[in-house]
């Protein structure tokens, strides 16, 4: 079948199902093999003008358009006469098929890449919750420094930088919250409830990093 444009063509590949009532096998496909060639001329005059309204690289397009326009039909509509039905399944052009290869083997290489990276970005998320909740908990308990070293020498080494990091930052969180408490004691008239709150805060804080006694 010719596609738009005329330069290419599409090729059809048809199944004929026949049908007729009281007659034997034998003589039904005697006459259906008597009848393709009327059968074949049938189908093209369907698939023609559908054909011509498709470029040449939308095959699958027009198979599914044809196919619609195909189902429910029997022919002939007529008379006792053996009847058929067809479907059909359309590839496109082989100048056609080689020029759509690059472009496929590019989107396939980029969906294949998309799809590792995806999966790359859930092992290293999944990872990187692994590895904190591990931090976390070691972080909170004093015995476990030494027993960080048993995982090896280059982990031991990273949590104890992560560790002084945390610690160094806690000196400086602690004064500018006393800064705070200080900073709005009303004109020394008492605390507000403004001040009282950052006390709280202050003293959670203390206690829950070790720089003052638990009471």
């Amino acid at each position: 079948m010719p596609a738009k444009g005329d330069a290419f063509d599409f090729r059809l590949y048809v199944v004929y199902v026949w049908t007729a009532h009281r007659m034997t096998f034998e003589e039904l496909r005697f006459r259906a093999e008597g009848y393709l060639t009327w059968a074949c001329g049938v189908l093209r005059e369907q698939a023609v003008e559908l054909a011509r309204r498709h470029e040449p690289h939308r095959s699958h397009e027009l198979e599914q358009a044809l196919n619609a326009h195909l189902s429910g039909q029997r022919w002939p509509r007529q008379g006792t006469a053996p009847s058929f039905t067809a479907q059909v399944r359309v590839s496109p052009d082989e100048r056609v098929r080689e020029r759509l290869r690059p472009y496929w083997e590019d989107r396939i290489k980029l969906e294949c890449d998309h799809e590792l990276q995806k999966v790359r970005a859930r092992q290293a998320d999944d990872l990187t919750r692994r590895w904190c909740a591990v931090l976390q908990n070691l972080e909170g308990d004093p015995l476990t420094m030494h027993a960080a070293r048993l995982t090896g020498e280059q982990f031991a080494e990273v949590f104890r930088r992560y560790v002084a990091e945390r610690r160094e930052t806690v000196p400086e969180l602690v004064d500018l919250l006393r800064e705070a408490v200080r900073g709005h004691n009303d004109l020394n008239m008492g605390p507000s409830e403004y001040t009282q709150a950052w006390d709280a805060a202050l003293r959670a804080y203390e206690r829950q990093h070790g720089l003052v006694e638990r009471g």
